[in-house]
């Protein structure tokens, strides 16, 4: 298991990557310092599956994630000036 901690758009954020997971799936865990949201999550935390190779593809599984934030937050108009109420 491979743990990253980033810093994206001024949110801590720690990232465990699990390349195949169960021999079928890689899995993904995001925790975000306390419990900010970010686009993928409105409570801090997200576990996600995705298909094996898919994380290597995107260069590690803090590449994956950053695309995987950026994609969401303009897809969606997320701002980090957005409420939390947690």
């Amino acid at each position: 298991m491979e743990k990253h901690n980033i810093i994206w758009r001024h949110v801590e954020i720690e990232i465990s990557f699990e390349a195949e997971k169960y021999g079928v799936i890689d899995h993904i865990e995001l925790r975000t310092k306390n419990k900010e949201a970010i686009p993928v999550t409105d409570t801090g935390y997200r576990s996600h599956y995705v298909s094996v190779g898919t994380v290597e593809h995107y260069g590690g599984a803090v590449a994956f994630v950053t695309a995987w934030l950026d994609h969401e937050a303009e897809s969606t108009g997320w701002s980090n000036d957005q409420l939390s109420f947690f």
